[in-house]
C-alpha cells in the first residue's frame, strides 16, 4: 500500500497549512488512520503508526538537522512500535517504508523550504524520549491522536524571538565577528548597523514566503548599503571612518549557512552522499547569491576588500577580547538558529574556549588556519559531546542536555572563512582568476576542516559514529 502525501488534505485536528497551494504535512484523513485514532498507539495499524513515525521525522527534518539524525529519531520510534522503517532522506524530502511483517506503508513527505531551529530540534528529541518510554511501560492511555497532538504543539509553536530581536542577534553577531576577523571599532560599529538592518529586511522578506535567494540578495544589498553608508555619516565628525569601507564584508556574514554545511559534512561522515551533496549544494547557492549581490554593490559603490587592520593591543587584552567576542558571536548565531537562552549560554561558551584557543594557534602558534579550524572544530565537538554526556549521567540537570548539534554548530560558524568566499568571487568578477583561485581553495580547505573535527569528536566520543552499523 503506497500513499503519496504531497496535496493532500487533513482532518481538522491537525490542518496546518503552510502555504496556500501547498499542503506538506502527514494527513490523517485516511479512513484506516481515522478509524484508529483514538486507539493507543502501540495496538494501532501499520498506516497510523506510520503516519507519526513519519511526521516526526518531517519536522525534525523542518528543523534543519542532518539526515542521519532524521534516520535516528525515525528508527527509535518504529523500534518501539514493532515497526521496521526504511527512509530515504534529502535537505527537502523523505521517502520512508515502514513494515510490520506483514503489510507495507510507504510515505512520500517534502519541505516548501529549508530552515533553521535548534529549539524544535530539542523539543523532537524530548518528544522521541517521552513517546519511546510511554511505549516501553505500555501506556496504554497514549492514543495515536494524543501522539499527533504533541506534534502539532511542536509544529505550531512560534519562533522565539521576533524579526528585532533577530536583527539585534544578527548586529550583534556580525560586529563579533568582524572583531575575530582583525577588525577595528569603526568597523565593528559599521557591521552592526548594517548586518541589523540587513536581518531585519530579511526576516520580513521570510515572514512573506518570498524566495530564500530573492530574500538573501536584497538582505546583503540593504546590509552593505547601510554599512557604508553609516561609515559615511560618521566620518563627518571623524573622517578617518572612510578608511574602514571593508566593514561591509562583515555585515553580510550573517547569510552565512552554517547549519546546511556541518550536516552535510556530517552526513558524507555517515556516508550519506545524497543528503551531503545537497546540502553542500544549497550553502553554495545561498554563499554565491550573497557575495554577488555584495560585489555588485562593491562595483557600483567602488570598494575594494583590502582586509582588516588589526589594532595593536596587549597580549592579555586581545585574547580577553577575542573570549568575548566570540561569546557575542555565538550567541548572536543562536539567537537567528532560534536556540533558547540557556542553549546559546552554554553554546556561546562551548564556541569562546574552542575560537580563543584556535586564534592562539594561528596568531601565536604558527598554526596554519586550515589545521587551526580543524583543531577548533574538534575542541568544540568535544566540549559539547562532554556536555551532552554529563546530562545523560546526572552530572549536570537533564534539562540542560541539549542536542549536540544544536551546540557545535552556533559555536563554529563563526569560523566559516566568509572574508575569503568573498574575495574569491570579488576576484573572480573583476576576471583576476588567478587570484580567485587562490582565495578559493584557501576558503574550501577551511571549510573541509570544520565538520571534519566535529565527526571526528563524534567518532572519539559516540560508539554509534565509531563503527559502520
Amino acid at each position: 500500500m503506497v500513499r503519496m502525501n504531497n496535496e493532500q488534505t487533513q482532518t481538522e485536528q491537525t490542518t496546518h497549512t503552510h502555504h496556500p497551494t501547498h499542503r506538506h504535512s502527514i494527513p490523517l484523513d485516511m479512513d484506516d488512520i481515522r478509524a484508529d485514532l483514538d486507539t493507543p498507539l502501540a495496538d494501532a495499524c501499520l498506516a497510523a503508526k506510520t503516519s507519526v513515525i513519519v511526521r516526526t521525522g518531517y519536522l525534525d527534518l523542518s528543523a534543519g538537522t542532518g539526515s542521519y539524525r532524521v534516520k535516528e529519531i525515525m528508527n527509535r520510534i518504529a523500534e518501539s512500535l514493532g515497526v521496521y522503517v526504511r527512509a530515504d532522506v534529502n535537505l527537502t524530502s523523505i521517502e520512508a517504508s515502514c513494515s510490520d511483517g506483514k503489510e507495507r506503508v510507504t510515505e512520500v513527505v517534502d519541505l516548501p523550504t529549508v530552515g533553521v531551529n535548534t529549539d524544535r530540534i530539542m523539543l523532537m528529541e524530548r518528544f522521541a524520549d517521552a513517546l519511546t518510554a510511554d511505549i516501553s511501560a505500555r501506556n496504554e492511555t497514549l492514543t495515536v491522536r494524543e501522539a499527533h497532538a504533541r506534534l502539532d504543539a511542536i509544529e505550531k509553536k512560534p519562533r522565539l524571538y521576533g524579526p528585532w530581536m533577530q536583527a539585534l542577534g544578527s548586529a550583534v553577531a556580525c560586529a563579533c565577528f568582524v572583531f575575530l576577523l582583525g577588525g577595528a571599532p569603526y568597523d565593528m560599529l559599521g557591521a552592526f548597523v548594517g548586518a541589523g538592518v540587513g536581518q531585519y529586511v530579511r526576516s520580513r522578506m521570510g515572514a512573506r514566503r518570498l524566495n530564500q535567494f530573492l530574500g538573501v540578495g536584497v538582505a546583503v544589498i540593504v546590509a552593505a548599503l547601510v554599512t557604508i553608508g553609516t561609515l559615511r555619516l560618521v566620518s563627518f565628525a571623524d573622517p578617518s571612518a572612510l578608511g574602514h569601507d571593508t566593514a561591509y564584508i562583515g555585515a553580510i556574514l550573517f547569510i552565512v549557512p552554517g547549519f546546511p554545511l556541518i550536516t552535510g559534512g556530517l552526513d558524507f561522515a555517515k556516508l550519506d552522499f545524497p543528503s551531503g551533496l545537497q546540502r553542500t549544494a544549497y550553502f553554495l547557492c545561498i554563499v554565491g547569491v550573497g557575495t554577488l549581490a555584495a560585489w555588485l554593490v562593491a562595483t557600483m559603490v567602488g570598494l575594494s576588500p583590502n582586509g582588516f587592520e588589526s589594532p595593536v593591543l596587549p597580549l592579555w587584552l586581545e585574547i580577553a577580547l577575542i573570549f568575548v567576542t566570540a561569546i557575542g558571536g555565538v550567541w548572536g548565531f543562536s539567537v537567528l538558529f532560534n536556540s533558547p537562552f540557556s542553549m546559546a549560554f552554554v553554546a556561546a561558551i562551548i564556541g569562546a574556549v574552542a575560537d580563543t584557543a584556535r586564534l592562539v594557534m594561528v596568531n601565536y602558534g604558527h598554526v596554519s588556519l586550515e589545521l587551526g579550524a580543524f583543531l577548533g572544530a574538534l575542541i568544540a565537538g568535544l566540549l559539547a559531546s562532554a556536555w551532552r554526556i554529563s546530562a545523560r549521567r546526572g552530572i549536570i540537570p537533564a534539562r540542560l542536555g541539549f542536542p549536540r548539534i544544536s551546540l557545535t554548530v552556533p559555536s563554529i560558524v563563526i569560523m566559516v572563512p566568509g572574508l575569503y568566499m568573498y574575495r574569491a568571487v570579488y576576484e573572480l568578477g573583476n576576471l583576476q582568476t588567478v587570484s580567485a583561485l587562490d582565495w578559493m581553495f584557501r576558503a574550501m580547505l577551511v571549510i573541509v576542516g570544520l565538520p571534519i573535527g566535529l565527526a571526528l569528536a563524534r567518532i572519539l566520543t559516540d560508539p554509534r559514529w565509531r563503527y559502520d552499523v
